[in-house]
């Protein structure tokens, strides 16, 4: 979904000024004979003007096509200072033999008709009435302040001097330069060399490369032509992800309409019906109308001219190439459609992308055969179709779904797929949306099935990569997954579980409230102790220095007796405004519920926000220096972040510490699916500090008393196989118990179809004898209370006596 489309702005129009009054004659290159600058308007926009933007218009006087990548057109004003620089703007494509290609420059406030759709875009403001524009192979600012110099530097393939400018070709500037008229050639393009000679004033006519003028299209009409042009779309998609043809003028492309958008980013997509031999190029494209609904229908045959573009949806995404600014004219209707691609566990590859060394994979060459997402974008704004896929991802609110054509590629117990490595993708995860909008898009869970085919045409997007948007949507088969109820703890073991409540404060709903506290009384079996993350303060995202969290927790443990659970009481430390991240205003934070029936807080005072806990020996063996207390919290590691939570319990007379963590989220890394690959982790920089402190703190304690029962659970936002585990369990302080699990079992998230872990529980070796679940409850869902599942451990604590 397009929120906003920024383009890429090449810089237009770099102009050579002199210092020097002399009168005498430069003597430039030889005249040249293929591209010159044609026309040259600094008056638009200006009082009077009917243009509304400057511009400079290049043509190819020769007979072969004049490549302008690696160029630029550079301004000067006419009487330069001594700190005038030229002004570069960088040019892409090329010129078609006696064709023309358009540099917009700056806008003004005035006139009221725009340019024909510029070949590049720039920023200039040029002077209506004096300055020198040059044409220049390369984009290293010229540094030539006379006429003289100028002409001495061979990288100037022509210039144009008008009004006063003293630097100009030959023994004076073109004339007549206003904010109604520009200076421009003749028809025949002749170049003599001599800017008074060879330009004459008259009023503007820019052209770009399709020929259309302001008014419209140029002669013959070629912007909506009647017949096809040279350009097909597998010309434009090119083979890698960028078109060859980016930033050009494209005319009377052919194609068949294989699916309208009439929402969001508004457009349709076309497919050339007679595709080439070369599996690289991509037969379909996205033409992007904007805010104006498309006025085709699938089957139409129709011609689009209109621009070139790569839109890039976020800095780290992949582009989706397109046709922008689009003149259609329909042929005819009711067309078949091109045969879709199948895409099965045949078709796709096992391997997901190639590597780039952490660079941008654009100008690779895709390789289709070998890897899932040259495949994909290969096959981008082209019709495809799956068959009796498994749903991997469940509904969103945005009505998407994943599912997989890999039917066998790691597959979880409850129907879902396994992330189980940064090396090894799961290359059969696709996203499946609906372009019809007038039925209810299915809603589906984790392991349930979307039988028959379901076809569409192959998108992508920031969330998620690589899509499907279905014309043909196939129909929800039902496996009926259920929600899971883990055992009631026996009287001997101490149960603990972590739960990420999302958010929740005291102005929530309260179905929220009983959703979650059910969650807590009948899945989870009462724990004895929850650490739970993401409770807000009582009044959530209204920033007005609210900080307690009183009334959330009573609403919460209420709900929990009406579920059926105990009356769990509560230990926190509220922290100080605005200082642990999270959602504006709503000062998150670590929570510890208990059960005062069947297990002790031991209250310690001196726990603040800011004062760090310690472990302090004793004859017995460990306490903390205050409960409940915080790590470390104002370590930078913390900054903007949820510091960790340390509580000393007694069960059966034992002590048990128990360290509630929220780590700072995975925002801000690269996608699976970007551009750059292999993509960068860089939040996991501040997770490894955090989890470095934590790692620490636990070492304090087992080096106070070695047997000391330690459970460190909560949302941790990193995988067991991640370099924040690592530094979390360092010698050996710490096991994770997620990999005590049957790997099919070992996930409490799902993120773009992939089944992963995120919340873990670790225990000190003084924990001996355990029972461990992930109780899945939401996470496989449409239908979630929240996006994580709840996990719980059950200890007995007199095991090693």
């Amino acid at each position: 979904m397009h929120i906003s489309r920024p383009r890429s702005i090449l810089l237009a129009g770099a102009v050579a000024v002199t210092l020097s009054a002399t009168a005498l004659p430069a003597a430039f290159a030889a005249p040249s004979s293929t591209a010159v600058i044609s026309e040259v308007y600094g008056g638009g926009g200006n009082s009077g003007a009917t243009l509304t933007r400057d511009f400079v218009e290049l043509a190819n006087a020769g007979s072969a096509a004049y490549d302008l990548s690696g160029f630029s057109v550079q301004y000067l004003p006419g009487t330069p200072s001594a700190g005038s620089l030229w002004q570069v703007s960088a040019l892409t494509g090329s010129v078609a033999p006696g064709g023309r290609y358009l540099v917009a420059q700056a806008a003004g406030t005035g006139g009221t008709a725009a340019l024909p759709t510029p070949d590049a875009t720039g920023t200039v403001a040029m002077s209506a009435t004096s300055g020198t524009v040059a044409l220049v192979s390369g984009t290293t600012p010229l540094t030539c302040k006379t006429a003289a110099d100028c002409a001495a530097d061979t990288r100037i393939v022509d210039l144009v001097g008008y009004g006063s400018a003293v630097v100009r070709e030959g023994s004076g500037p073109a004339a007549g330069a206003s904010a109604t008229a520009s200076v421009a050639r003749g028809t025949s393009l002749a170049d003599t060399d001599n800017n008074a000679a060879d330009l004459a004033a008259g009023a503007p006519t820019p052209v770009n490369a399709a020929g259309e003028t302001s008014g419209g299209a140029g002669p013959g009409d070629p912007g909506n032509p009647t017949e096809p042009g040279t350009v097909r779309v597998h010309d434009i998609q090119g083979t890698t992800r960028v078109s060859p043809l980016n930033g050009q003028s494209v005319t009377g492309v052919p194609g068949i309409v294989t699916g309208v958008r009439t929402t969001g980013s508004r457009g349709f997509w076309i497919q050339d019906a007679t595709p080439d031999a070369d599996a690289r190029t991509s037969e379909g494209v996205f033409v992007y109308t904007g805010s104006t609904a498309p006025s085709v229908a699938v089957g139409d045959s129709v011609l689009v001219s209109g621009k070139v573009d790569e839109y890039y949806p976020s800095t780290t995404t992949q582009s989706i190439t397109e046709i922008t600014a689009p003149r259609v004219t329909v042929l005819s209707s009711g067309n078949a459609l091109p045969a879709p691609v199948v895409l099965d566990a045949t078709s796709v590859p096992d391997a997901y992308v190639p590597s780039a060394g952490g660079g941008s994979v654009d100008a690779l060459a895709l390789d289709p055969a070998t890897y899932a997402l040259d495949l994909y974008e290969s096959l981008e704004g082209a019709r495809v179709q799956i068959a009796d896929t498994r749903v991997t991802g469940a509904t969103t609110a945005y009505d998407e779904v994943w599912v997989t054509v890999k039917p066998n590629e790691n597959p979880t117990r409850r129907g879902g797929t396994l992330y189980s490595s940064y090396t090894d993708q799961n290359t059969g995860r696709i996203k499946v949306m609906s372009l019809d909008t007038t039925r209810p898009f299915p809603v589906a869970n984790v392991g349930d099935e979307l039988s028959g085919t379901t076809t569409g045409v192959m998108d992508y997007a920031s969330f998620g990569g690589y899509n499907l948007q279905a014309t043909e949507l196939g129909t929800l088969t039902d496996h009926h997954l259920r929600r899971e109820v883990t055992r009631k703890q026996r009287d001997k073991e101490l149960a603990v579980a972590t739960y990420n409540v999302e958010n929740l404060d005291a102005l929530d709903e309260q179905a929220k409230f009983d959703t979650l506290a059910a969650g807590v009384a009948v899945n989870l079996s009462s724990p004895d102790i929850v650490s739970l993350e993401e409770i807000q303060d009582d009044n959530g995202a209204v920033n007005d220095g609210t900080v307690g969290s009183e009334a959330t927790l009573k609403r919460f443990t209420d709900a929990i007796v009406a579920a059926g659970g105990p009356q769990y009481a509560w230990r926190y430390i509220a922290p100080v405004d605005g200082k642990d991240g999270g959602e504006p205003g709503g000062n998150i934070r670590n929570v510890f519920l208990f059960n005062p029936e069947r297990v002790d807080f031991v209250d310690r005072a001196g726990g603040d926000a800011t004062t760090p806990v310690t472990a302090v020996k004793t004859k017995k063996g460990v306490t903390l220096s205050a409960s409940p207390g915080r790590i470390a919290p104002t370590n930078d590691a913390w900054a903007d972040s949820r510091k960790p939570l340390v509580g000393e319990f007694r069960f059966h007379g034992k002590p048990v510490f128990v360290i509630g963590n929220h780590f700072t989220s995975k925002g801000g890394d690269q996608p699976l699916h970007g551009r750059y690959q292999e993509p960068k982790r860089s939040s996991e920089t501040k997770r490894v500090k955090q989890a470095t402190e934590v790692n620490t703190f636990v070492t304090s304690l087992l080096a106070a008393d070695k047997s000391a029962r330690v459970i460190t659970l909560g949302d941790l936002n990193d995988f067991a196989f991640s370099p924040t585990m690592d530094a979390l369990t360092d010698g050996q302080v710490l096991k994770p118990l997620i990999t005590t699990l049957p790997e099919d079992e070992q996930y409490s998230y799902v993120y773009e179809g992939n089944s992963q872990t995120l919340d873990h529980i670790l225990t000190s070796p003084g924990v001996y004898r355990f029972d461990y679940d992930v109780v899945h409850i939401n996470a496989e869902f449409a239908d979630q209370a929240s996006d994580h599942d709840p996990q719980i451990v059950r200890v007995d604590v007199n095991a090693r006596d």
